[in-house]
């Protein structure tokens, strides 16, 4: 085998991982109303298996670098595909939420080392002047995941079972971990760095808290102790957030560094992150339900109505160059935050009166300013990064991504039982719920005028 070849099934081995976890990110919203009436729940009883999935890759996503080093890429790349098609298996054979939910950690496990270990399987093969190239070709399956998750979610209910979501990774991941096999090479274990194990504790306990506290809807007759419970909740996600500041101070070789939020671009920038990704990552979750419980949608046609916010996404990507050369990062973002907001909210409007023209046109608008927003708060966040927190950086950044994804499901789904639970108007419920995460969208407005503001002070004292 050639040396050209072996790259190449490298490329097609990392690629086909990265389209895996990205159809299933997106494949399972699409499913949930028929997985709720298959296991004799609510729908809204099952965001927990959603953000399962998004909690466990967040939380084990700054482990997955330090894997790789310790016992290799190709070890750890294969650890991966076969627990996430392991947890696939064992989601297909649920017969509870519970079951199901657990089923989803162990798919989030292998889900959280699939990119990372991949991405910097491809930094260590490829030489420097084709590693972009690379990544390029990588990034592809992760714009076409979102374009077929949806469809393929709603064509695999109605033809099938729900089952058959999880099911379909199976052969792939059996041929995923012969190619591993055969074609990546293998490494000597590297030296790496002592594991900040009680600072990853911390945070994973911070996260878990945080998540569990806003997971329980105010209901019209509750009691006090369901806000007790939240409030305790969330006093023990800022006490183990203190906790990792405390021990961080004195490790020497601590999960994060705490340097690293002395850079004031990084830091006000991955909070805009999590904010403004929070109010989008309700979308996904939200409009299937929507079509579906009210609307009167079929699950393929719900999983076709989300090919718009897909199609003008990957369309868009392009036009982000051009438009912060143009503009500026500050003045683009602020602006985009805006239209990426103010499109969250005008769900509110969709009914059955409203007609599919302009259902098309909302969703991609949507899909257009939300793609955008990624690209440029990905660029602004990073961009000022040295060399000594690039690692760091990008580990910690890409673990706020998929908290969001878990925040984002979580409050809107609490918002949505709440506001059912006080009015017993569902449409109206939904409504509401739109332009809260659309309100949450547009505070991350606010970060980043202030954001603008530090960068502007400090070309200045340069």
């Amino acid at each position: 085998m050639t040396s050209n070849a072996s790259l190449t099934a490298l490329l097609w081995i990392v690629a086909t991982g990265f389209f895996m976890q990205t159809v299933d990110t997106t494949i399972v919203n699409t499913a949930l109303p028929a997985m709720a009436a298959s296991l004799g729940v609510h729908a809204f009883d099952m965001k927990s298996v959603v953000v399962a999935y998004s909690l466990t890759m967040a939380m084990l996503t700054p482990a997955s670098g330090w894997l790789a080093d310790r016992f290799g890429t190709r070890r750890i790349y294969f650890a991966a595909i076969l627990v996430f098609a392991t947890g696939s298996v064992l989601c297909a054979s649920s017969h509870s939420v519970w079951q199901l939910v657990a089923a989803r950690v162990v798919q989030g496990i292998g889900g959280s080392m699939l990119l990372p270990v991949g991405r910097l399987a491809v930094l260590r093969t490829f030489p420097s002047e084709g590693y972009l190239a690379a990544l390029a070709f990588v990034s592809i399956a992760g714009q076409a995941g979102p374009l077929l998750g949806p469809v393929l979610g709603g064509w695999l209910v109605q033809v099938a079972s729900w089952h058959w979501i999880f099911l379909l990774n199976v052969p792939i991941g059996v041929a995923g971990c012969a190619a591993v096999w055969y074609f990546l090479p293998r490494e000597p274990n590297a030296a790496a760095a002592p594991f900040d194990m009680p600072g990853f504790i911390l945070l994973s306990i911070c996260m878990v808290a945080f998540s569990l506290a806003l997971d329980a809807p105010v209901r019209k007759n509750g009691n006090g102790a369901e806000l007790l419970w939240n409030a305790g909740l969330l006093l023990l996600s800022i006490l183990a957030a203190l906790l990792y500041v405390l021990l961080a101070r004195r490790r020497r070789h601590a999960l994060f560094p705490l340097s690293i939020f002395k850079q004031a671009g990084f830091s006000l920038g991955l909070f805009g992150n999590l904010v403004a990704r929070t109010g989008a990552s309700a979308v996904p979750f939200l409009l299937p339900l929507l079509l579906q419980l009210q609307l009167g949608y079929s699950p393929l046609q719900s999983g076709m109505m989300m090919l718009p916010v897909a199609i003008a996404g990957v369309a868009t990507k392009r036009a982000i160059t051009p438009l912060v050369q143009r503009f500026g990062y500050t003045n683009f973002l602020v602006f985009n935050t805006a239209v990426v907001g103010l499109s969250i909210a005008g769900f509110a409007t969709l009914s059955q009166a409203w007609p599919l023209a302009l259902q098309i046109v909302q969703l991609a608008i949507f899909g257009a300013a939300n793609s955008l927003q990624f690209t440029a708060m990905n660029g602004v966040t990073l961009k000022d990064l040295g060399r000594e927190y690039s690692s760091s950086g990008n580990s910690l950044f890409s673990m706020v991504q998929m908290l969001a994804i878990g925040i984002g499901v979580t409050l809107g789904g609490a918002l949505v039982q709440t506001f059912s639970a006080r009015w017993s108007n569902p449409l109206l419920a939904f409504r509401l719920t739109f332009i809260c995460v659309g309100l949450v969208t547009l505070l991350s407005a606010l970060v980043f005028v202030r954001l603008g503001t530090v960068r502007r002070s400090m070309a200045a004292s340069a």
